[in-house]
C-alpha cells in the first residue's frame, strides 16, 4: 500500500497525520500516512531504504533546512526560500524538495489584509520564517525579522517598542512558543502596543487561540491561527506527490 509520512523530531502531536488519515478515509484513498521521528535528518536514507512503499514525505521542525543536503534536487521556489516541507520521490528514486508552506500562508493571509498592513514583523528565523518572508515578498509587504540574537537590519525582542509596533501592523509568529502543552508562552514582544489595526497571525494551531492571539484579541486586533495554512499546504503537497 502506498505510504506517505512526516519526518521531524518529537512529532507525536502532528497535524499532518490526522489530516491525511481523515482525507484518505473520506475520499476512499487506499493509502497510509505515518510519522517518522528522526534523531538526525540523515536517517531519511534508512527510512526510505527500509520502506520502499513510501511515495511522499512532509518535513517539519527542526529539519526544514537541515534536510536539504540529503535531497537530490530542489524545485525553484524551495531553492529560493531555502527550506523544504514536502519531498517527492520521483520514479527514478531521486528526492525533490518543495515548499508549500509559503502557499498555505499566503492564501490564508490574503482575506485578512487591509490597507494598513504594509509592514510586518516576522517572529523567529527558522525554516518556517523563510517561507513566510517569500510570501510577503510576493505580496509586496515589507518585513523585518525578530529573534533573540542580533543580525544586520533586523530586530531583537528586547529592542521592540511602541514605535516599532505602530509601524509594523502585521505580526507573524513563526516560533513554537505557545504550542500545546506550553499554552501560556508567547514571544516576548510588547503586546500592550497592539491595536485594532493590527493583524496578528500565529502559525500555531494547537491551541486554536495561542497566548499571543489571546493578547491580540484583548486589544481588538484581527487574530488568525495556522489551521487553514496547514490545510492548504497539505493539499498542495498532495498535488505535488500525485503530479
Amino acid at each position: 500500500m502506498k505510504t506517505y509520512g512526516l519526518i521531524g523530531k518529537n512529532i507525536s502531536y502532528s497535524f499532518s497525520r490526522n489530516f491525511f488519515k481523515k482525507k484518505f478515509e473520506n475520499e476512499h484513498i487506499p493509502a497510509l500516512y505515518l510519522n517518522y521521528d528522526l534523531a538526525q535528518p540523515g536517517e531519511i536514507k534508512k527510512i526510505l531504504r527500509d520502506n520502499p512503499e513510501i511515495a511522499g514525505l512532509n518535513v517539519t521542525i527542526p529539519y526544514k533546512q537541515e534536510i536539504i543536503p540529503y535531497l537530490d534536487q530542489l524545485d525553484s521556489i524551495a531553492a529560493q526560500i531555502g527550506a523544504v516541507n514536502t519531498i517527492k520521490i520521483e520514479k527514478t528514486g531521486k528526492l525533490t524538495g518543495y515548499n508549500t508552506d509559503y502557499y498555505g500562508f499566503m492564501e490564508s493571509l490574503k482575506p485578512h489584509l487591509q490597507k494598513q498592513h504594509t509592514h510586518a514583523l516576522i517572529l523567529g528565523t527558522g525554516g518556517a520564517s523563510k517561507a513566510i518572508a517569500f510570501a510577503l515578498n510576493k505580496l509586496n509587504i515589507r518585513y523585518k525579522f525578530v529573534s533573540r540574537t542580533p543580525s544586520a537590519g533586523n530586530f531583537i525582542y528586547s529592542e521592540l517598542n511602541k514605535e516599532h509596533l505602530e509601524h509594523h501592523k502585521l505580526i507573524i509568529n513563526c516560533t513554537p512558543l505557545g504550542t500545546h502543552p506550553n499554552i501560556l508562552d508567547y514571544p516576548p514582544i510588547p503586546t500592550n502596543y497592539i491595536t485594532k489595526e493590527h493583524l496578528v497571525f500565529d502559525l500555531i494551531y494547537n491551541p486554536p487561540v495561542s497566548g499571543l492571539l489571546k493578547r491580540a484579541l484583548e486589544h481588538q486586533a484581527t487574530a488568525v491561527n495556522g489551521q487553514l495554512m496547514l490545510e492548504l499546504q497539505a493539499e498542495k503537497a498532495w498535488e505535488i506527490w500525485n503530479s
